[in-house]
């Protein structure tokens, strides 16, 4: 198999050890845990058709848990919703950004995540299909979806997988192109699967039911998600941003590595992002309640310099170079 990773700098060898590096002593540029209503912090970007973001939703009213970072237990977060209807349907999205928010050099982005979608499970209700995740390079004002061409690259997973080999379940955006899946970008492989929830590099995701109390209020909410599906449970993303690369990490799992350096940026932001992936309205009558992204505890921290972070990355390039051996 193809190893395109190989032949890059030890400095972005691993998401994962770069981001257990920053956090050695790092400076924290932008946080916002959504305990309070900032809503006037944020731009809301709204795409084609009906879309919504919440910047104070309590989560807990419609069964879901505290997210593990979250304070005391608080259950406040973001709640982004995409392509609802009734009766108008698009690829529509929803990104939010900081007002006012520049980030540049190295630095790592890290938030809860939880994408929740209408069961029954593993296959789904009407419209199920929907994806949360978050990027850099947007000017913070511009409505980025899939679909929607842009300056930014960003990440972003479907909560009930099952999405086929092509365009798959986990994917890479780079100025409003979806990367290929031979492209070398996924941590997966280069083969036709490597962006689908069943490749076997996933399988430490999913395999999980919605939690009781969602049920209680939902009995549609039944079954078992996908092995290597990102939904319905709490997942820690970090995008790591260091020497003109992205890395993408999902609960530990680095996801995809993208080259930015000869890309053309929008702007210095970042962006929140859940998106629809077609034109089809969801007929479910609880979508509103179902289907949607949240984000919590979002943390935007400096990378140490390179004398903190360089012993960590070469211990990620051993764990590589050992990989390519095999």
């Amino acid at each position: 198999m193809k190893k395109p990773y190989l032949a890059r700098s030890f400095a972005i060898a691993s998401g994962t050890f770069l981001a257990a590096a920053s956090s050695i002593s790092a400076q924290i540029l932008f946080q916002d845990s959504f305990d309070t209503d900032n809503t006037a912090n944020w731009n809301v970007n709204l795409g084609g058709g009906n879309n919504a973001a919440n910047i104070f939703f309590d989560y807990s009213t419609i069964g879901i848990p505290s997210a593990p970072r979250s304070i005391g237990g608080s259950t406040r977060g973001v709640k982004l919703e995409a392509n609802f209807g009734p009766t108008t349907g698009s690829i529509g999205g929803v990104s939010i950004s900081p007002v006012g928010g520049s980030f540049v050099g190295n630095f790592t982005l890290t938030f809860d995540m939880w994408i929740n979608f209408n069961g029954p499970f593993p296959a789904g209700g009407s419209g199920s299909t929907q994806m949360t995740g978050a990027g850099i390079g947007t000017t913070g004002t511009q409505a980025i979806n899939h679909g929607t061409a842009a300056g930014a690259v960003w990440f972003a997973a479907t909560g009930d997988g099952g999405n086929g080999d092509n365009p798959g379940d986990y994917r890479a955006y780079a100025n409003g192109a979806t990367l290929a899946a031979d492209g070398g970008a996924y941590y997966a492989g280069t083969a036709l699967n490597s962006r689908n929830d069943l490749n076997a590099y996933y399988a430490g995701l999913g395999g999980v039911g919605a939690p009781a109390a969602q049920t209680s209020l939902f009995s549609q909410q039944t079954g078992t998600i996908n092995t290597g599906a990102a939904g319905m449970q709490w997942h820690q993303v970090t995008l790591t941003r260091t020497n003109g690369f992205l890395n993408w990490n999902i609960s530990g799992r680095d996801i995809a590595l993208v080259d930015i350096s000869a890309l053309t940026l929008a702007g210095d932001n970042i962006l929140l992002v859940h998106s629809d992936i077609n034109t089809g309205l969801s007929t479910d009558v609880n979508r509103r309640d179902l289907a949607f992204g949240l984000i919590d505890n979002l943390v935007i921290s400096v990378v140490p310099e390179p004398a903190t972070y360089v012993i960590v990355a070469l211990g990620g390039l051993g764990i590589l170079l050992a990989r390519g051996r095999k």
